[in-house]
C-alpha cells in the first residue's frame, strides 16, 4: 500500500484532519512518538516528522504511540495493510513464542507465501525481523524501566541475557550492500561517555557493535559515525548500547583485559584476515606490521596491513593499537598516538605475568 503524497500529509496533520486517520501515522523525530493525523497535540515541526503506513512500521523505527490519540486504535483502511497491522499486534503479544509462518498465516487468513511476500512489500522486512526488532524495543524498554539486563532480556523474549547479542554469532556481520549505501535501512544506536582517550562514542546495530569513535567531544564523535553510516537511521540510545559502553569502559579502566563484544562490521575478505590475526595478539603484547603479515601468509603485505589496521572500524575490540614498527617504535594509529601509547602503557602496567 502506499500513502498520500508527502505535502498532503504534512497538509493533513496542519489541519488535524481526521479523513485521513488510518491511512498514515505521523511519526516526531524528536519526541520518538507518532500520532494519528488528526491528534490534538500541538503541530510539530515539518522538518522533524516522518510519515508511515501503519502503527506497526512507525514501531519497528523505534517509535510509540501517543497515548493522547491512541493511534493503535483506528484500524488502517486499506485490507492488506489491516491484515498486516494484525500479525504485527499478534507477534508483539507473543514474542516469548516461537511463532511459525504457518501460525501467523492462519492469524492473517492468508497462506504462507502470500503473507510473506505481502508483510515484507509493507513492512520493508519479514515478520520474522519484525519480531526480533520488536523483542529489542522491549528489552530497552525495561531497561529504561530499572529492570536488570536479566530481567529486561526475559521480558523481551530471550532465554538470557546473552541471547540478546545471539544475532551476531558471525563476527562480521553488516553485508556490502549496507555498507555501500551508507547504512541505508539500518538503525544505529550509540551512546559516548568521558574515557582516558577523551569522548568516546560506541555504536551498535541490532546485530552488534558497528563503530567505536575516539575525539575530543561528542560532536566530533557523532559526526564522525554520522560520516560513516549517512544513509542510516542513528540515535541516542544508552540503554541498550549500556552492556557494550561498559565493557569498553571497564576495559579503559584496567579492569577487563578481554572484549568479547558481537560485531556487526563490513570488511574486505583481505582486511577480514588481518583483523581476525588481531584478535589473536595476548593482552599487553604487540606484533609488528611485518609479524601480521606473515601470519596471514603474505610476507610482503606489511603495507596493506597497516592500511587494514588504519580503516579498523572497532578499534580496542579489535586492538590495532597492539601493533608497532619494526624497530618496536609507535607508528601510525587513527586516533593519534598519544591514545595509542596510553593503550599500551595501560596493558603493560596492568597485564598478569
Amino acid at each position: 500500500m502506499s500513502i498520500p503524497s508527502l505535502d498532503t500529509c504534512w497538509d493533513a496533520v496542519v489541519a488535524g484532519n481526521n479523513d485521513y486517520d488510518g491511512q498514515f501515522v505521523v511519526a516526531v523525530k524528536t519526541t520518538k512518538i507518532y500520532c494519528r493525523p488528526s491528534c490534538p497535540a500541538r503541530t510539530p515541526k515539518r522538518e522533524n516528522v516522518d510519515f508511515y503506513a501503519l502503527p506497526a512500521i512507525a514501531e519497528a523505527k523505534g517509535y510509540r504511540a501517543c497515548k493522547r490519540c491512541t493511534p493503535k486504535d483506528i484500524h488502517p483502511r486499506d485490507e492488506q495493510a489491516d491484515r498486516v497491522q494484525i500479525v504485527c499486534d499478534y507477534i508483539d503479544s507473543n514474542l516469548d513464542s516461537s511463532l511459525t509462518l504457518d501460525e501467523l498465516s492462519e492469524v492473517a487468513y492468508w497462506s504462507p507465501y502470500h503473507l510473506q511476500r505481502t508483510f515484507k512489500q509493507i513492512m520493508g522486512i519479514t515478520p520474522r525481523q519484525y519480531a526480533e526488532a520488536q523483542r529489542i524495543k522491549t528489552f530497552k524498554a525495561a531497561l529504561k524501566e530499572g529492570e536488570s539486563v536479566t530481567n529486561a532480556a526475559l521480558d523481551a523474549g530471550y532465554s538470557s541475557s546473552s541471547r540478546v547479542y545471539e544475532r551476531a554469532n558471525q563476527t562480521m556481520g553488516m553485508t556490502p550492500t549496507h555498507y555501500r549505501q551508507g547504512g541505508d535501512d539500518i538503525t544505529i544506536a550509540y551512546t559516548t561517555a568521558d574515557s582516558i582517550l577523551g569522548r568516546i562514542l560506541v555504536a551498535m546495530t541490532e546485530r552488534g557493535v558497528c563503530g567505536i569513535e575516539m575525539g575530543a567531544d561528542d560532536e566530533e564523535v557523532i559526526e564522525r559515525i554520522q560520516t560513516e553510516f549517512p544513509a542510516a537511521f542513528i540515535y541516542e540510545d544508552t540503554d541498550y548500547v549500556q552492556f557494550a559502553m561498559q565493557t569498553v569502559l571497564d576495559y579503559l579502566s584496567g579492569w577487563q583485559p578481554h572484549l568479547n563484544l558481537p560485531l556487526d562490521i563490513r570488511v574486505t575478505a583481505f582486511q577480514q584476515r588481518v583483523l581476525e590475526e588481531l584478535q589473536r595478539i595476548p593482552y599487553g603484547e604487540t606484533r609488528s606490521y611485518g609479524d601480521i603479515a606473515k601470519a596471514i601468509g603474505n610476507p610482503k603485505a606489511a603495507r596493506a596491513v597497516g592500511n587494514a589496521c588504519n580503516k579498523n572500524p572497532v578499534p580496542l575490540v579489535i586492538p590495532c593499537h597492539r601493533i608497532v614498527g619494526s624497530d618496536g617504535k609507535l607508528t601510525g594509529y587513527a586516533f593519534g598516538l598519544e591514545r595509542k601509547e596510553t593503550l599500551l602503557k595501560l596493558e603493560s602496567e596492568n597485564k598478569v605475568s
